[in-house]
Parts: structure tokens; sequence; C-alpha cells
């Protein structure tokens, strides 16, 4: 009788086994397709960061460029106003200078308008200029004297003609060096700008091109949000397909501990029958209440005393540095601070489930694992490298 009730506990563990069996494969299959295509997105999204990364530092090789050409541009700005104050200054120079020559050429024109009125009054009346200041003179040296003053007068309107002919050159030099002077005033004002509007299209070309970047990156940009999109999509249904997988698993070990329990109530009630008849009466229900005992430990075991059992989950630790979180706040996903023997990290549950591991309620606050990955949070890096990696049957506190 005994044989024949473990055969049928046996047949029975086998029957749940075998009927989990396709669905677990399927499952398992599905995860593995969402984790490849996964894997392909993230692929596609580092390229896609690549040629993100790339267009950035040409754009920002133009942004460099352009600033060069706007600070060639202020210099020549600023040259532009050098030679504009020096073409003013050069001008008036010019203005003065031809009031000079003007002036210069008046004089010149006066004194020898004067100079030949002498002359000629001298050369019309010479005999009797002569005839007078000999009468009128008292002496032959007086004579002379006079003479000699007329010739002195000849000699001086000569002499202030010459001076005022070279006078005059002079001026009319200066005004040629000057005026040559503006004239390559000129011809670096017209250079500048002429460099200018040479660096204006250049900057015209520039802010084009970084348009265009700024385009590419946009465009690349919503093409990388799609994929984390994506990413995020497959990641939740890896969550949820592993979910189902260790509902799964959860369901089989539940039904193999449920046919455990009965068999061995079974096996209790077959030892009761096969009693002496002689004792039935005390010994009966002496024996039904150890059956009784063993059937609500094993409900106890497999329910977490009325909680809902995961399954076997993976169980790790970790702490706040920046080696396990990328970063070194303690702040979890949740928005708390990671707290020790209250904290852990899972994914495909919603965050602030409760979960008994080991007897101990912890509370699911922070991402960065799947489901049925547990990372459980530490103080320290050493003590959460001490706990290491294990597996541990994992409740959701109702």
């Amino acid at each position: 009788m005994k044989n024949k009730t473990t055969t049928s506990l046996l047949m029975g563990l086998l029957a749940v086994s075998l009927a989990a069996s396709p669905c677990y494969a399927s499952t398992q299959q599905k995860i593995t397709d969402t984790k490849n295509a996964q894997q392909e997105n993230q692929q596609k999204l580092n390229d896609t960061q690549s040629r993100i990364n790339s267009l950035e530092s040409k754009r920002d090789d133009l942004e460099g460029y352009l600033q060069e050409l706007n600070q060639q541009l202020g210099d020549l700005e600023e040259n532009l106003q050098e030679i504009q104050t020096k073409s003013d200054e050069t001008q008036q120079k010019l203005d003065k200078l031809g009031k000079e020559l003007e002036a210069a050429k008046e004089k010149e024109e006066q004194q020898y308008q004067d100079m030949k009125l002498r002359i000629q009054y001298m050369y019309e009346n010479a005999e009797n200029s002569y005839v007078v200041m000999l009468l009128e003179s008292n002496s032959i040296s007086e004579f002379l004297s006079q003479a000699e003053n007329m010739s002195q007068i000849n000699q001086y309107d000569r002499d202030m003609l010459e001076e005022y002919k070279k006078t005059t050159e002079e001026i009319e030099e200066k005004e040629n060096s000057i005026q040559q002077e503006q004239q390559e005033l000129e011809d670096l004002k017209q250079e500048s700008l002429d460099k200018q509007d040479e660096i204006y299209e250049v900057v015209k070309t520039t802010n084009l091109q970084i348009q265009d970047y700024e385009g590419q990156i946009s465009q690349e940009e919503g093409n990388a949000q799609n994929l984390m999109d994506q990413i995020e999509n497959q990641k939740d249904t890896i969550n949820t397909l592993i979910k189902q997988q260790k509902d799964e698993e959860a369901a089989q070990i539940l039904a193999q501990r449920q046919a455990a329990a009965a068999s061995q109530q079974q096996a209790a009630s077959t030892a009761d029958t096969t009693t002496s008849q002689s004792s039935q009466g005390n010994a009966s229900s002496s024996t039904q209440q150890p059956s009784s005992t063993v059937t609500e430990e094993s409900q106890q075991t497999s329910s977490g005393n009325g909680n809902t059992y995961l399954g076997r989950f993976r169980l790790t630790g970790y702490c706040p540095c920046a080696q396990c979180c990328g970063k070194s706040d303690g702040i979890t996903a949740s928005g708390t601070t990671a707290t020790a023997g209250r904290t852990v990290a899972m994914g495909g549950v919603p965050l602030g489930t409760k979960l008994m591991i080991n007897g101990t309620v912890y509370t699911v606050e922070d991402r960065g694992t799947s489901y049925g990955h547990v990372d459980i949070f530490f103080n320290t890096h050493s003590e959460a490298l001490q706990f290491g990696s294990g597996y541990a049957d994992v409740y959701q506190v109702n």
C-alpha cells in the first residue's frame, strides 16, 4: 500500500512538471528573442550616439571657427575706424594746405603784379628819376645811396617773388604727399571692406553648416529617443515575461509542495488504518493530530504565512558608491534615501512593493535589475561584496 502511494505521488509530481515545461520553454524563448532585439536596439543606440558625438564635435569646431571669424571682423572694424580717423585727419591737413596754397598763390600773384608796376614805372621814368635824384641830392654819395636803394627794392621784389614761388612749391609738394597718403588710406579702407565682405560670406556659410549639423543632431537625437523608448519597452516586456516565468515556476513549486503535503497526509491516514483495532479510539485521535499539523506547516511554508510566493530569486548586494550606482548620493529611483535593511532594487514590480526574503521584509525602492534578481542595499561596498550572490525564496507581502 505504501509503495502504491509513493508511486502515485511521483506520478503526480511528474505530471505537474511535464505540464509546466512547455509553458516555461515558450516563455524562455520569448525572453531570449526580446533580449536579442533589445541588444540589437542597444547597438543601434550606441551607433546613433557615436554619430551624435561626431556631429556635435564638428558643430563645436565650426562654432569655434565662427568665434575666430567674429574676432577677425571685430579687428577689421577697429582697423577701419583707425583708417577712417587717419583719413579724416589727413583730409583736414589737405583742407588746411589747400587754403595755405591758395593764400600763397594770391600773395605771389600780388607780389608779382606790384613788382611789375614798379619795374614798369622805373623803366618809363628811369631818366627823369635819376635826373630828379641827382638834382635833389646834396652830394654824389647821397645820389648813389638813393640809386642803391632803388636797386635793393628791385632785388627785394625779386627775392620775395622767389620766396613765394618756393613756398608755393613746398605747399604743393606737401599737398601731393598728403594726397598720396590719403589715397593709400583709401586703398587700405577698401581692402579692409573687401576682407570684411569676404569674412561675412564665410560667416554666412559657416552658420548654414552649423544649422545643418544642428538639424542632423536633432534628427539623430530623435532616433536615439525612439530607440531608448523601444529599449525601455523591451525591458518592461522582459520583466513581464520573467515575472510570468517566475510565476509559472512558483506555481509549479507550490503544486509540488502541495502534492508532497497531500502524500504525507495520505501516508499518515494509511498508517492510522493499519493500526490495531484494540487501540483505535485513543490512538486514532492521537495520530490524526500530527497529520493536521504537518499539513498546516506545509501550507505555511508554501504561502509564506499568507503572502504570495513569487519564486526562488537571485540575490546580490549593492551600496551607494559610484561603482555600484554610477553616482554616490544614495537617492533611489523612488526618490527616497537608500537604507540598509529596507531598500532593495528590482524591476517588474511597482516601486513600494514589499518583499519578504529570509524572514526580513524589504521595500522595492530602486531599479537596475530585472524581475527575479533582487539587489539588496548595504551601507558599504565591502558589505555588499561580502554578501556576494545567492538564491532564496521570495514572497510578496500582501
